[in-house]
């Protein structure tokens, strides 16, 4: 969570977790424009205008789209909801359990296992 978010802001949040070279796809939002001078490849795809994916190559297969991300925050807001409202101070608590149930899931029955690892890091 950032407190403003600008260029200047980002730039670290996302120089410090991705690859250079990596490429990323998201809206329009003009806070992204700078993604391709800090080292990053870029598409988008403009909700504006109606556009949610996008076929470049023509095989059927939509290759720039934020639906994925996009289907997280739904999952997130949905958990969130019978909490009635989540604080700013709480909120990254209940974000970092969301991240690692989320990328868990897969584990199965590793869940706990993961949780009670996490923990004791």
């Amino acid at each position: 969570m950032l407190a403003n978010v600008q260029q200047r802001t980002i730039e670290p949040v996302i120089t410090g977790a991705v690859a250079q070279g990596t490429l990323i796809h998201t809206d329009e939002y003009g806070i992204y424009a700078r993604l391709p001078a800090w080292g990053y490849q870029h598409k988008t795809v403009c909700h504006g205008r109606g556009e949610y994916a996008r076929d470049e190559d023509g095989d059927g297969f939509c290759e720039v789209h934020v639906n994925t991300m996009e289907g997280l925050w739904s999952l997130l807001r949905s958990w969130l909801r019978p909490h009635r409202g989540v604080s700013q101070e709480k909120l990254p608590a209940y974000l970092a359990f969301f991240e690692v149930v989320h990328n868990a899931r897969r584990r199965g029955k590793a869940l706990l296992a993961t949780l009670i690892g996490a923990l004791v890091a």
